[in-house]
């Protein structure tokens, strides 16, 4: 007797199942064309020179959280990912499914918030859509958006251009959106110290341009954290990942919330954060640049791509080593 197969909420996580959605269903169709390599966004030539384009859909419960609310999260989760792809963010469209019985007042807030973000980051909300559907069908608010954006000339980004040696840097502490959601939906209080690391990457991307032939990777760590980007980062390659438990920086109400539920921080999302694998002479100088930054105040090295193929091993604070692997099931559901 067969099983029926169905979608699993771990199917959303960024994770395992994921990938495994992704590689069975998505890229036997679609996977020949610009989709080939599973980037964040696609970079497609145009007359005017080539353009980064990219789309995301956000389904975060609760709607609003402690330093951010769904509207920031879905600009700053576009803009994020064209910026990582090696593009200027220029245009986003917003398409907003309502649930019957939102309040105008939740509407609102989370309108002003893509305003103000989307001001921020200079870019302007050129198209939309709105739908509404009956109640108890929508949470009350899902928003989808698309990215578009310039790319930049000076990057020429690939995990085919890692190299034995090169450094790999984080903008700044992890975990903090995914326990600040988790910690506001459980209601565990930890008011002010825990807050959601939502922003926008793009002025640290625009503030390394000019070493970008000393760049080989950048990306966000969402969905499935810094496990799932190094982890696909080094998938059958020659090479792997070597990271120092001590280097990693963690706030300590993420440690704590991280610790108390029993939640690998390096599986939990961050927001506003960007992992970036550079030659190792390029390492001072960018983390220098960063750190002149706000959003860059916490960057800092973690780890050194290694001779480990397609493994990325922890060096943990005992002196032990641990593999770091992929997640596995969904440890936290609908946090993007």
């Amino acid at each position: 007797m067969s099983v029926e197969r169905v979608i699993q909420l771990a199917h959303g996580g960024g994770g395992r199942l994921t990938r495994e959605l992704i590689e069975t269903q998505i890229v036997p169709r679609f996977g020949q064309g610009p989709l080939k390599g599973l980037p964040d966004g696609a970079t497609l030539a145009s007359p005017g020179g080539r353009l980064v384009f990219t789309t995301d859909s956000f389904v975060v419960q609760p709607l609003e959280f402690p330093g951010g609310n769904i509207g920031d999260l879905a600009v700053h989760g576009t803009v994020n990912d064209l910026s990582v792809c090696g593009g200027e963010p220029k245009w986003l469209s917003l398409a907003l499914i309502l649930e019957e019985g939102l309040r105008f007042e939740v509407l609102e807030r989370v309108l002003n918030a893509v305003k103000r973000a989307a001001d921020a980051c200079g870019v302007t909300v050129a198209t939309g859509d709105t739908k509404v559907v009956a109640r108890g069908q929508g949470d009350g608010i899902y928003i989808n958006t698309a990215g578009i954006g310039a790319a930049c000339p000076e990057f020429s980004l690939g995990v085919e251009r890692l190299r034995e040696g090169d450094r790999v840097l984080v903008s700044g502490t992890l975990a903090d959106h995914g326990m600040a959601v988790l910690a506001a939906r459980q209601e565990l209080g930890f008011g002010e110290g825990l807050r959601s690391d939502t922003a926008p990457v793009h002025r640290l991307v625009r503030a390394v341009r000019d070493l970008g032939a000393a760049v080989r990777f950048m990306r966000d760590p969402t969905r499935g954290g810094v496990a799932t980007v190094l982890n696909e980062m080094v998938e059958d390659r020659a090479v792997g990942i070597r990271l120092c438990e001590s280097d990693l920086p963690l706030a300590p109400a993420t440690r704590a919330v991280a610790e108390m539920l029993g939640i690998d921080p390096l599986h939990a999302a961050s927001e506003g954060r960007m992992i970036l694998v550079c030659a190792p002479e390029a390492e001072a100088e960018i983390l220098r640049r960063w750190r002149a930054l706000p959003e860059g105040a916490g960057a800092a090295a973690m780890g050194t791509v290694s001779a480990d193929k397609g493994r990325v091993i922890l060096e943990t604070l005992a002196g032990g080593h641990r593999l770091v692997d992929v997640p596995r099931g969904e440890l936290l559901p609908r946090i993007c």
